[in-house]
């Protein structure tokens, strides 16, 4: 009951969750990446990688930029006949106070957390409302619903929190159109955003403040995004769901 083909913005290498996650075979996940540029205008096709019936292809671009963006779909299109799924997965974190924040910091997370999610959704939007289909999975956080405390700073909190707004503007919109938009809010998760930058005093105190006793793992968001990204979440849209482990209920 699973969309065949997805595109997914990462700021990492091409993922293997998605895979572990069971992607359906015969489908197509092509992925988008950072380039080494910021500024970075043209989409360019960096990884290709096919096996058995399934294929995946990775692509460098800037979210940030409202053309590489369009850009990149198209170029999407040229491999697959339609796109059934975005995931906007594609993020940064500060840990930094508010007197620490300057004018560059705030526009670079404010940049790829939140217009980056609104560039890629306004690029796929048009595609999908031609097939009269679609589902879109945008990766908000837990330091948008409670304001912050974990990790990243309030610039940080606000795009998160603006990416919820959003999720839900589009959903009511694009419901019409028999396109899905929903959220998914982690807690701490396994993953390079948090390598280094997290003192273990810190992770035992969320590990002993989360019901379920242990930190996330990147599989638990892929097996949400699976899914919302597949039939078995036909009548879900609007909705922002937590993969905390507990650890904040509302």
């Amino acid at each position: 009951p699973c969309s065949r083909h997805g595109t997914c913005t990462n700021t990492e290498p091409p993922p293997t969750t998605a895979a572990e996650a069971r992607w359906p075979t015969g489908g197509m996940l092509p992925t988008t990446l950072p380039p080494s540029s910021t500024d970075s205008r043209s989409p360019s096709l960096i990884t290709r990688k096919a096996g058995g019936s399934s294929n995946r292809f990775a692509f460098s671009t800037a979210v940030r930029n409202q053309t590489a963006c369009h850009e990149v779909i198209a170029e999407v299109l040229t491999l697959v006949p339609r796109i059934d799924c975005l995931i906007n997965n594609a993020g940064i974190a500060q840990p930094l106070g508010t007197l620490e924040i300057g004018p560059d910091d705030y526009d670079l997370v404010l940049d790829v957390c939140l217009r980056g999610t609104f560039n890629m959704c306004q690029a796929v939007i048009p595609t999908m409302q031609t097939h009269h289909s679609g589902s879109i999975i945008n990766l908000s956080s837990v330091a948008g619903q409670r304001g912050g405390g974990l990790f990243g700073g309030p610039h940080y909190a606000a795009a998160k929190a603006g990416v919820l707004g959003l999720t839900k503007t589009l959903a009511r919109e694009q419901g019409p159109h028999q396109i899905r938009v929903n959220a998914i809010c982690p807690a701490m998760i396994d993953t390079d955003i948090f390598a280094g930058q997290l003192s273990e005093e810190n992770r035992a105190a969320f590990v002993a403040a989360t019901p379920m006793g242990r930190v996330g793992q990147p599989l638990d968001v892929a097996n949400c995004a699976l899914f919302l990204a597949s039939n078995l979440s036909a009548y879900v849209t609007g909705s922002e769901i937590d993969v905390n482990g507990g650890f904040h209920m509302h």
